[in-house]
């Protein structure tokens, strides 16, 4: 193991040669986001047969060189990768192949959300510190327990693997496996499309469709807008103010200023864009009552119950958590008759989302 993180154009291009040469890499990364849109990557770390160490991203390095071996057709180990993933892909586009040791262990049984931590205790037998988990990886030098730490997060990943696939392989779930893992580091799957970006807001559903026009017209600009900055998507416009805009459109700068939920000097610097979007949305000139929130309908709610009772037993019978198999909201999905619920995909429509659909 190496103490100290690579930092020097050399010995970054020789890791390139060894990688390209291993039959499959395991990989992390240690990045910052608090005060950003964009993950800021701090780390990279790496193990490979025999050897495991880190990079330094922040120092004067070309990292260019790594590509080939984090594209190239053999598999890149990680754990709970969507992240890591998309962290990665301003620098080499798409690391795949990929086994992500989290969506296997749930397959054989972990919980859905298993951490690295657990998944090693409870396979390996080995008790890994924890001391490093709020720590700030952007400051230099990195310390010690910092970087033992990092290296921990690889050392054990193809062991997992190793393990994994054995279980996997006697339940007869591998073919599972591989369609979870299918096109998990599609551009698609990692980042939000600001049109789509309203989807991602519960209160969407309690709109009148002129409210529902104008929440995707405003989210898709504070998307735009944070990318564009860098910055957090609260720190342009939180979801409070937004619901507010919603909900109560105000149509000059003057009504503007008087949405409380606004932060100090939002309307100086983005008020003009803001009314220009809600006369786009095309409202009329008096919207009505924003509708109450919906009672729950008896009848859908007991849908619901009968489909979750169905997944529960299923997943008792799988040896699984019933999460796995579907979701609250795919359940939710089925029930208004919707079909493209996740759940109705796949190895989990012969598992359990054609007796969801017979019991509509």
């Amino acid at each position: 193991m190496s103490a100290v993180p690579l930092s020097d154009q050399p010995a970054v291009s020789a890791l390139a040669q060894r990688l390209a040469e291993a039959p499959w890499i395991a990989l992390d990364t240690e990045f910052l986001r608090e005060r950003t849109y964009r993950a800021q990557l701090c780390l990279l770390q790496f193990a490979l047969p025999g050897e495991a160490l880190c990079v330094d991203p922040l120092a004067a390095v070309e990292l260019a060189p790594l590509r080939p071996a984090l594209t190239a057709n053999r598999p890149k180990i990680l754990h709970a990768a969507r992240q890591d993933l998309e962290v990665l892909w301003p620098l080499f586009g798409a690391v795949a192949p990929v086994f992500d040791t989290q969506i296997a262990a749930a397959l054989a049984g972990f919980p859905a959300q298993v951490g690295y931590s657990e998944l090693v205790r409870q396979v390996l037998g080995v008790t890994l510190e924890k001391g490093q988990t709020r720590t700030d990886w952007s400051k230099r030098p990195l310390s010690a327990a910092q970087l033992h730490y990092a290296i921990d997060d690889v050392i054990h990943l193809a062991a997992l693997r190793d393990a994994l696939l054995e279980k996997l392989d006697q339940l007869g779930r591998l073919a599972w496996l591989d369609e979870d893992l299918h096109d998990l580091a599609r551009e698609d799957r990692l980042f939000v499309d600001p049109d789509k970006a309203h989807a991602r807001l519960r209160f969407g559903g309690e709109l009148d469709p002129d409210r529902a026009r104008l929440l995707q017209l405003l989210a898709a600009w504070r998307e735009r807008r944070a990318a564009d900055k860098d910055r957090p998507r609260s720190w342009i416009l939180d979801d409070a103010a937004l619901r507010s805009l919603v909900l109560q459109p105000p149509r000059s700068a003057a009504a503007l200023a008087q949405v409380t939920e606004l932060a100090p000097g939002f309307v100086e610097r983005s008020g003009s864009a803001i009314l220009r979007l809600i006369e786009e949305a095309g409202l009329p000139s008096r919207l009505p009552p924003p509708a109450a929130r919906p009672r729950p309908d008896p009848e859908l709610q007991a849908r619901i119950k009968r489909l979750a009772s169905i997944v529960q037993r299923r997943a008792t019978e799988l040896g699984v958590v019933a999460e796995l198999l579907a979701t609250r909201r795919d359940l939710e999905s089925i029930a208004r008759g919707d079909s493209d619920a996740e759940v109705l995909q796949g190895w989990r429509l012969d598992v359990v989302g054609a007796e969801l659909l017979a019991a509509q």
